[in-house]
């Protein structure tokens, strides 16, 4: 089956001009999404994984910019499309819920207008029926009173309940791909479970597939069904949520598993990986994650390629080959 969406040897750059090269925020990303098929992109504030999100949408901000590579979807490279091809297919075919509802919501236009609005951008539909559609994904994503609360506006809204709008807008047109850049870590937990619920649902139904970025792995375990693992802007690790998880390659992905609380035993201190991620502007040479890494050497010196190891590939030469339950 060909997937979706592929994005091949991805290079995202901030600054640089007349032939020099920029910070590098995505640095040769490659992976690939199949239709009804949920990715986690995981890693750490700094990582570059929501770049990697807005790169494939192509809504980076100056001096942000693609400097290589190629974002397929649906056979058509997105990296060479121009901005009103681009403007037909958010929303339409691919949406994006963005971690802070604001970016998506006009403070001064009612929640009803916005969500009707969207939906008459793209389709051929009378008002009556683009109101009723919107009604109805308030009600998808637990939003009480779903009539009633198209007439208010965004600020009537808690920071929760702006979330769950956006999330519904995006549901709208029920697109070919989502983008989700955390988009549940404002709700409750009953409320980020009914999310999460409508998100599968919906990749069952409709194949729509799915980025979710997130840092955290509880949310990939149950929601994923492949994890790309990102470190100073490069992918470390990448294979089936359940074998990853399960059985970590990588030495930052197996510390990023250890420090997850539920694994830490009742009354021992938690567990962290130590030291912070590196300045993108002043990374080691050789692999990023070594001066953070028990296991570097001088061999880590040299950046290793991620290299496929089955249906999964890891970017280290020296594997973890078990995680103590410890």
């Amino acid at each position: 089956m060909t997937a979706l969406l592929q994005v091949r040897n991805l290079v995202t750059e901030f600054g640089g001009a007349k032939g020099r090269s920029g910070i590098r925020a995505v640095n040769d990303v490659s992976f690939s999404v199949e239709r009804g098929r949920v990715l986690g992109l995981v890693g750490e504030s700094g990582s570059g994984k929501s770049v990697t999100g807005f790169s494939i949408i192509r809504l980076l901000e100056r001096p942000g910019r693609i400097a290589s590579g190629e974002i397929l979807f649906d056979g058509v490279d997105l990296s060479r499309n121009s901005e009103e091809e681009m403007r037909r297919l958010r929303g339409k075919r691919i949406a994006m819920v963005f971690q802070d509802p604001t970016v998506t919501l006009n403070p001064v236009l009612s929640v009803g207008t916005q969500m009707i609005e969207a939906v008459l951008a793209h389709e051929s539909v009378s008002k009556d029926i683009a109101r009723q559609r919107a009604r109805d994904a308030l009600g998808l994503v637990g939003i009480p009173s779903p009539e009633e609360r198209l007439a208010a506006y965004p600020h009537q809204f808690s920071g929760g309940m702006r979330q769950r709008v956006a999330i519904a807008i995006a549901f709208l047109h029920k697109p070919d791909l989502i983008i989700a850049d955390e988009p549940t870590t404002a709700l409750d937990v009953t409320i980020q479970s009914q999310i999460i619920a409508e998100f599968q649902k919906l990749t069952e139904e409709t194949k729509t597939a799915v980025i979710w970025i997130t840092h955290d792995l509880a949310i990939v375990s149950r929601l994923a069904d492949d994890i790309a693992v990102m470190y100073a802007g490069r992918l470390v690790e990448t294979g089936p949520v359940s074998e990853v998880l399960n059985d970590p390659r990588h030495p930052y992905t197996a510390g990023l598993i250890a420090s997850v609380p539920s694994q830490n035993q009742r009354g021992e201190r938690l567990r962290q990986i130590d030291g912070m991620t590196p300045a993108l502007n002043r990374l080691p040479q050789g692999c990023s994650f070594r001066r953070r890494c028990e296991r570097a050497d001088d061999g880590c010196l040299v950046i290793p390629e991620l290299a496929p190891s089955g249906d999964r590939s890891f970017r280290c030469i020296h594997p973890v080959t078990k995680v103590s339950a410890s």
